[in-house]
């Protein structure tokens, strides 16, 4: 399985700022084995989500050249200490992954 997927949020004012660190290979398909030279199969994150309370945030679709272990930063309103933050992912190989965490208290 997946390492764990990082999300942080902070609060400021009414504003959210969430950031999501999704660890990932992310092989685009055209890098070659360095011992045989076979290429690498590709194996990269195809769709995410990020929802607050069961609500969706963001929906997205990545491609292969996005670089490994991408790093997002979203912004939303309304969300408050205590609410709940899910990110998932589904990738090239069938392989999810699901993390949340609740907002802290600032």
């Amino acid at each position: 399985m997946a390492e764990a997927i990082k999300i942080r949020a902070t609060l400021q004012g009414d504003i959210a700022e969430i950031r999501v660190l999704m660890p990932h290979p992310m092989e685009t398909g055209q890098r070659k084995d360095p011992e045989n030279g076979k290429p690498i199969a590709q194996h990269f994150i195809q769709t995410f989500s990020l929802s607050a309370n069961g609500n969706p945030l963001v929906n997205g679709q990545l491609n292969t050249s996005i670089a490994r272990n991408p790093l997002f930063t979203f912004y939303a309103s309304g969300l408050k200490a205590g609410d709940r933050l899910a990110m998932e992912w589904s990738d090239s190989k069938g392989e999810q992954r699901r993390d949340e965490v609740v907002i802290a208290a600032a």
